[in-house]
């Protein structure tokens, strides 16, 4: 008896709107889910004479989605990594979306950015096929993976073919001046949560699927910005433009019994001209410039039997990569290398899957010195998709 008078109360002041009483609920369409990924593994790297042998620490990243109504949405990811006897924690996205129609969505926030298709789509460690990402991607990496701003995205069916997009204005990057880190003079960095400047990115990914069975996707995007530099300062009006091409192709082939997955993408960033400083070790201090050009590219071919007769060879799933990157020459970070990875996938469902791979990458230049280094490393990684 109780709990209905209390019921009873909660219906009837809790309706209460312009001195009117309701005396029926409305029926919630609300929904929240959590998703996301985990991953955990072991590695051993051999660069030279030194020598690395670790396990490596668990990553957990949730995903929450929040859906309000059948047009208005949220989602975010949280990212627990244990990395340099440290717990740390990121934010990989936190965006609010709203459905116009049917071709339009316009969404707000921290969002991972559609330059070419590797950061936004491939890059969780359940999706991506080999357990280290390509050269070009991450920490010194030329290509954007989030940023803070506003977008607006859709796709249209061509009657068969089939035309994705996406069009968005983000708080622009950083150029990094050397003041705090002269060997990274010259580098562009994404995370500016705050504009350091008036101007803004402009960037956008357009995406053609020409065959109706959506089995090969071509893309092409842009990212460019006015001015680079802390406001005020000599680098103010330093500008940028960033550009990718990408390639997709995924189809089940009955000929060699299994299913056949390719992926591609080439970015390139190019930097205005600009003059650092350059402090050496007797105090002298020398002006120093560079044409401020970097490009990098990846190819991965990917094989799994779908149609074997057994089915543990059905789990199998065989993988290459190339890729190669190239930072300019005359700065501080000049760099020129190329990575070979081979690995043997084994899927234990189709969320979760052990990787094994091998990887070799040779260096010239870079932050560890001006000659030649050859880095090879065995991984053995487990994902899951949650």
């Amino acid at each position: 008896m109780k709990k209905l008078i209390i019921l009873i109360i909660a219906v009837v002041f809790g309706n209460q709107m312009n001195g009117q009483t309701y005396n029926t609920f409305e029926p919630s369409k609300t929904q929240f889910m959590i998703r996301g990924y985990g991953h955990t593994g072991f590695e051993y790297m051999k660069s030279g004479d030194e020598k690395e042998s670790t396990f490596l620490g668990s990553a957990f990243a949730p995903i929450f989605l929040f859906k309000h109504s059948d047009k208005l949405m949220f989602e975010a990811e949280l990212e627990f990594v244990l990395e340099n006897n440290e717990l740390e924690v990121g934010l990989e996205y936190a965006d609010v979306m709203y459905v116009l129609n049917k071709n339009m969505t316009i969404r707000a926030g921290k969002f991972l950015l559609p330059f070419g298709t590797f950061m936004e789509r491939l890059h969780p460690a359940w999706i991506n096929r080999l357990p280290t990402r390509p050269l070009g991607f991450g920490h010194d990496g030329i290509a954007p993976s989030s940023g803070i701003g506003v977008e607006l995205r859709g796709a249209f069916d061509l009657g068969g073919p089939s035309l994705n997009y996406s069009v968005y204005s983000t708080n622009g990057p950083r150029l990094k001046d050397g003041s705090v880190e002269p060997e990274e003079a010259g580098m562009l960095m994404f995370q500016n949560f705050e504009d350091n400047n008036l101007s803004k990115a402009i960037g956008g990914r357009l995406g053609l699927l020409p065959f109706a069975d959506s089995s090969t996707e071509i893309g092409i995007s842009a990212y460019s910005t006015s001015g680079v530099g802390e406001e005020d300062s000599v680098y103010e009006d330093i500008g940028a433009f960033l550009y990718a091409l990408d390639f997709a192709f995924v189809k089940q082939i009955p000929a060699i019994s299994g299913l056949v997955d390719i992926k591609a993408q080439y970015n390139s960033s190019n930097v205005d001209t600009a003059t650092f400083i350059e402090t050496h070790e007797d105090g002298d201090e020398e002006a120093y410039s560079f044409d401020n050009q970097s490009d990098s590219f990846y190819g991965q071919l990917s094989y799994r039997p779908t149609m074997a007769d057994s089915d543990f060879m059905k789990k199998l799933e065989f993988v290459g990569r190339y890729s190669d990157f190239n930072a300019p020459e005359g700065a501080e970070w000049e760099e020129k290398s190329i990575q070979y990875a081979f690995g043997i996938n084994y899927w234990l469902t189709w969320r979760s899957v052990i990787k094994m791979s091998y990887q070799t990458t040779e260096t010239e230049g870079g932050h560890d010195g001006d000659g030649i280094t050859n880095t090879d490393g065995f991984f053995l990684h487990w994902a899951i998709g949650f």
